[in-house]
């Protein structure tokens, strides 16, 4: 089974955009009330039975059951009755509300942090439609559920043998978006290594470097634009909170922040494709992409965005039928690749020279073909 998202800009009318803010709002008390009740099941058994407190605890009867997805999602019927604004939204937007919810508790019992917060006003920005019609898309519209017909920019169209399983409505500054999810029922093999394979190694001077010797410079998309932004983030903070004023210095931001990630995503989708065009075996580093994001160099790593660069192009090899692997990045850039002798060298040395065989070329480009020794070694 083959399932692959297809992102469309929507274009939804002033009455659309208007009911899809207030069902995302209710949505967010919707969530926000469901997991007040597992904060309040959880609190009410933190103290020991002995000594149970009545000012600091809200004490909730020892066999009450957990209130788990089915439950709460049981219970809306019900709630609807007692408050009819809820039976405006469309019920299975509010049970993958209740789903999204668990799925973070879930999620937290996993790993053991990272308890499920509150959601502010605002902070809801997606909506999830999960059965909507094998034809919604109609004519350049999309018909959603209570909502009706809106106006997408249909840039591709659904391939053939795909059926549209469920669609999530998001949206980003002051812009909507669909995400529509498709499906095939057929199996696509992993690609196999052949061909011509390269090594990469990502960096800070260069964004990336292969092990043919060819560099791609890094460029600064938050640090072009940091100026300009510090000065709306400096205009929406002597605004009087909620105001009118207030709402447009904030979407200027949105849309700033929104511009940088578009053209981040750009210079990374045709990094992608032309790393593709080079080589049909592609070995990267395994980088520890969230360690790196919390480093003295957090800012630089961030605006670079190296997790999201590996995941677009491990998609985009899937998607053109090239190998990709990622290897072991420790001592990567330490180790010739001449001899594979250890080369110690600070960060500030940028040149690679080994005392042992006397290969000398850039530091970048040798731990590029470090990668891709390593990446043969395994394949």
């Amino acid at each position: 089974m083959l399932t692959m998202n297809y992102t469309y800009r929507l274009y939804p009318s002033a009455t659309q955009e208007q009911q899809m803010l207030e069902w995302m709002e209710t949505s967010r008390k919707v969530y926000n009330y469901a997991l007040r009740e597992i904060k309040d099941w959880v609190a009410s058994r933190k103290c020991r039975i002995d000594r149970c407190s009545l000012k600091q605890e809200y004490i909730i009867p020892a066999d009450a059951p957990f209130p788990s997805y089915h439950r709460q999602q049981n219970a809306l019927p019900k709630v609807k009755k007692v408050m009819p604004r809820l039976a405006v939204v469309q019920s299975q937007v509010l049970q993958c509300t209740i789903r999204r919810l668990h799925d973070a508790w879930d999620y937290f019992q996993k790993r053991g942090f990272g308890f499920p917060r509150f959601k502010k006003y605002g902070q809801m920005r997606s909506m999830l439609f999960p059965q909507v019609s094998a034809t919604a898309i109609i004519n350049y519209h999309i018909k959603l559920p209570k909502i009706g017909l809106i106006p997408i920019t249909l840039h591709r169209p659904i391939p053939d043998g795909f059926v549209i399983k469920q669609v999530r409505v998001l949206r980003r500054a002051d812009k909507w978006y669909a995400v529509v999810s498709i499906e095939c029922d057929i199996s696509v093999p992993d690609p196999l290594p052949h061909g011509r394979a390269i090594g990469i190694d990502l960096g800070l001077e260069k964004f990336l470097t292969t092990s043919d010797g060819l560099p791609i410079e890094r460029p600064k998309f938050l640090k072009s634009l940091q100026s300009e932004l510090k000065l709306l983030q400096r205009r929406a903070s002597k605004k009087k909170k909620r105001s009118h004023n207030w709402e447009k210095a904030q979407k200027k931001v949105a849309r700033l922040h929104h511009h940088i990630a578009n053209r981040r995503k750009d210079f990374h989708w045709k990094t992608a494709h032309s790393l593709c065009d080079q080589a049909d075996t592609i070995f990267v580093e395994d980088l520890n992409t969230v360690g790196l994001n919390r480093g003295m160099l957090r800012k630089d790593c961030i605006d670079a965005s190296f997790g999201q660069f590996l995941s677009l192009l491990e998609w985009v090899c899937w998607k053109r039928d090239k190998y990709f692997s990622r290897v072991n990045p420790n001592g990567t850039s330490q180790t010739c690749p001449a001899c594979f002798a250890h080369v110690a060298k600070p960060l500030s040395e940028r040149e690679h020279l080994c005392p042992e065989c006397g290969y000398q070329t850039h530091r970048d480009h040798a731990a590029a073909e470090m990668v891709l020794h390593r990446g043969n070694e395994r394949s």
